[in-house]
């Protein structure tokens, strides 16, 4: 049997999930303007970056009270104070944070719900859980950047993006200047680390077309290779092609094969610039 809302510990651990998550919005606000102030505008745009998603956590957590709108609920709760001047002690500290959201805090939260019978609340606490390790794993991530001297300096000539302005710089460093918008070296990123771009692009491409060199021998896997192996396909193909239209007179049919034909054209020319991308 369910336990009332109204007195069931799930209540309060909501409430102290919103206090939870209102004040990490406001500890990473605070702590992406004194990176800003450092001239680190990546890890600013980190900060906010993940502070409007915890701002969405709070507001789920916040809808779960709606039955008790216009009451006051009395939780204790302990809160990190995190201040610090150095902006990667201030990543680490987050990163802590977010772990034991996601190892410790949500997870019994999200048992509690389910005993008392809020299938719905273990689920956001569950699934939100998983968000706040993925947080801690970017926190970590521009971290070891930073504390390895490597947020703006690569071993290897890389590519790098300005936030502002999208322009696409190659080196094993990043200019003191963007040559286009003219803004600091504080906001170029590593390409692959940019939104919308990078190793999550191409593994969405993966997906939809699949890889022909899995497997395959290294020799194989070149740009060359690929290319060549692409031209016999499509040769196949035309001619494949070309026999059916001369024995088939059906016009439904031929623009069957001509759409099979262009079909194969376009996984061609998607490969084709994949490679070019990747290499």
């Amino acid at each position: 049997m369910a336990t009332d809302f109204r007195n069931s510990e799930t209540k309060d651990n909501l409430m102290r999930a919103f206090a939870g998550e209102s004040q990490a919005r406001n500890r990473y606000t605070i702590s992406a303007s004194q990176a800003k102030k450092q001239n680190l505008y990546v890890v600013s745009a980190v900060f906010r970056f993940t502070a409007d998603q915890e701002k969405e956590h709070a507001s789920i957590f916040y809808n779960h009270l709606s039955s008790l709108s216009g009451e006051n609920i009395r939780i204790d709760g302990a809160y990190p104070i995190d201040i610090s001047q150095d902006t990667a002690k201030l990543l680490r500290l987050a990163q802590h944070n977010e772990y034991e959201e996601h190892d410790d805090v949500y997870k019994k939260f999200a048992q509690v719900a389910k005993e008392e019978g809020f299938p719905g609340v273990a689920a956001s606490f569950q699934l939100i859980a998983e968000i706040e390790k993925t947080h801690g794993d970017r926190f970590g991530l521009f971290a070891d950047l930073l504390e390895q001297d490597k947020l703006f300096v690569s071993d290897v000539e890389t590519a790098w993006m300005c936030l502002e302005c999208g322009h696409i710089y190659r080196g094993t460093s990043v200019p003191e200047f963007c040559p286009v918008c003219h803004h600091d070296r504080g906001y170029f990123i590593r390409l692959e680390l940019a939104p919308s771009t990078g190793v999550n692009l191409h593994f969405a491409k993966s997906q939809s077309i699949p890889d022909i060199t899995q497997g395959a021998p290294i020799f194989m896997r070149t740009p060359l290779c690929v290319c060549f192996y692409n031209l016999f396909r499509l040769t196949i193909a035309v001619g494949i092609c070309c026999c059916l239209n001369f024995q088939v007179n059906q016009p439904s049919l031929r623009v069957g094969h001509l759409a099979s034909f262009l079909y194969l054209v376009q996984i061609i020319a998607h490969r084709l610039t994949e490679k070019r991308i990747c290499n």
